[in-house]
């Protein structure tokens, strides 16, 4: 594998997808509170947000923590934003991945928790 040339496939691709699906939406991405991409590496991670203007306190990041732990990365960083209280009861997330086989994909979700 090619590092930096994954790092400009993968930033590229998962923002354009981001974007798409926003777009379809009508929405920004300040429309998202939080936006969640996969954990590969923290610089991949911070460079699509600067890409589709996500605000740093609006982007999530957890590879520090727990390494790449790659098709369980979203789902695992939503659980700790949840734990760590950067998920309130309801509100609109941004999702990006990008991974094996140089695949991608985006998407934006409604989160709502029913009464626990």
């Amino acid at each position: 594998m090619d590092g930096p040339e994954i790092f400009v496939h993968a930033v590229e691709k998962m923002s354009a997808a981001a974007r798409e699906v926003l777009a379809r939406r009508e929405l920004t991405a300040d429309d998202v509170d939080l936006f969640v991409a996969h954990q590969a590496n923290a610089r991949i991670v911070r460079a699509v947000g600067k890409e589709l203007g996500v605000l740093p306190e609006r982007l999530y990041l957890n590879v520090d923590r727990v390494a790449n732990t790659s098709s369980a990365s979203i789902p695992i960083a939503l659980h700790q934003a949840r734990g760590e209280g950067r998920l309130g009861r309801s509100g609109l997330l941004g999702v990006a991945a990008f991974g094996a086989g140089i695949t991608w994909g985006a998407g934006v979700i409604g989160w709502r928790l029913e009464e626990e």
